[in-house]
Formats: C-alpha cells, structure tokens, sequence
C-alpha cells in the first residue's frame, strides 16, 4: 500500500478531526505522543487545538501528513516544530509522530521519517531532533532512520507511580 505526503496540508475542522481521530487511537494503542493514560477524543482535541495554533500558515510549525494513496485514509503524521529562537533556526524539533494502530507494521512509519528528512533537507536545514520516552523500544526505530541517541535524562517521564522513564533525545544530522 503506497502513502502519499502532503507538507502543510489545507487547515480545517475536517482535518483537525482526522487529526483527532487518528492521535487518539494511536495513544490509546500504547503510543508515546503526548499521553500517559487512556484519552477521550475530547482530551485529545483540547491537546490539539494547542499544536494547531502553531501550524503553518498560522505559525511557525509545519504538518507533514501521510494518506493512503488508494482510499484517501488519513494513515500518518508528524510536526516539524520551529524553536522560535532565531540561533535555532537551522534545525526543527520532530514530534507527534504517530501511524494509525491497523497500519502498523508496514513500514509507514519509516517512510514518514523518510519523508520528513527529505523535506528539511530541502528547506536547507541541518539536523532534526526528536524526544523519544524510554521503556518501549523507541531508540531502535528512530536509529533504523538514521538518528543517533545524543542525551538521556533518567526517569524524567513519569508513566505512573513507581513507573519513570528516561527522556531520550535524538538527533538527525543533514550536514
């Protein structure tokens, strides 16, 4: 199944509810985007409706989705976060990276980050950064893509009481 990109796609009610849609079953599926427990797509909305104000074109931000070519299905998306500090212009903070749980295992998720690369690479950019919670195995699939572990700050998220993990940063080098 073929996925195609779309960079700062048309901002709108429909899109943020797919938005919605797709980052409330990814976190209910176990996902490390945001949320520590099970949410209501209501929780989710208000979360969104945060990082939508910061999407281009009314802000900084940029959207990088991914559809199923066949049916049009919103599978996957990511942010490509400015730091809004000019000395840190040349690189973006990837979050939100997120692939619909029935599409898994498919090798959407690695195309995104394939994509995103692609695009900043394009933009002139010279790095990309994530933050990746510890404990689920995260660090592997970011290195598949090229990233490379740089900081770990032990037990700096907390899951639950008596459940720390350490908040893993990783960095994409484009020079």
């Amino acid at each position: 199944m073929t996925l195609t990109f779309t960079i700062d796609p048309a901002p709108g009610p429909g899109l943020h509810a797919e938005i919605t849609g797709l980052w409330t079953a990814a976190s209910n599926a176990g996902g490390a985007i945001g949320f520590v427990h099970r949410v209501t797509e209501e929780e989710v909305r208000a979360a969104g409706e945060k990082q939508f104000a910061g999407i281009a074109p009314a802000g900084p931000d940029r959207l990088l989705i991914a559809r199923e070519t066949a049916t049009g299905r919103l599978a996957a998306l990511l942010l490509m976060e400015s730091m809004r500090f000019g000395p840190m212009d040349h690189w973006r903070l990837v979050s939100k990276v997120m692939v619909h749980p029935d599409l898994q295992g498919r090798g959407h998720g690695a195309a995104l980050l394939a994509e995103a690369e692609r695009t900043a690479r394009t933009w002139g950019l010279d790095g990309l950064k994530l933050q990746v919670r510890g404990g689920l195995g995260l660090e592997s699939f970011y290195a598949r893509s090229g990233y490379t572990e740089v900081g770990r700050v032990p037990g700096a998220i907390r899951v639950a009481p008596g459940d720390d993990r350490d908040d893993v940063t990783m960095w994409l080098d484009l020079r």
